[in-house]
């Protein structure tokens, strides 16, 4: 495997491609937005905070995906419109 180097140290943790299938779209826009941030802001302790942000968000709305409810139903059955997904 061939390690990749970052301009920017943080957006290793924005990669998405290790995901699963079903995780890698909540993952996109993030990455994308953390690309964004380094592309057109100075390299300060405040860009440097936006993407330590950015990055707690999209960590939130990746296990957004993954949380269960009492009765173990998955946010991939709300989205697919079906009763409950378990497992």
């Amino acid at each position: 495997m061939v390690e990749q180097i970052y301009p920017e140290p943080m957006l290793q943790f924005f990669a998405f491609d290790h995901l699963r299938p079903d995780l890698q779209p909540v993952s996109l826009p993030f990455c994308e937005l953390a690309h964004t941030l380094v592309e057109t802001l100075p390299r300060n302790p405040e860009r440097t905070v936006a993407l330590r942000k950015l990055l707690e968000a999209k960590d939130c709305a990746v296990r957004a995906m993954l949380y269960r409810d009492d009765t173990g139903a998955t946010a991939r059955a709300a989205l697919s419109g079906e009763p409950f997904l378990k497992g």
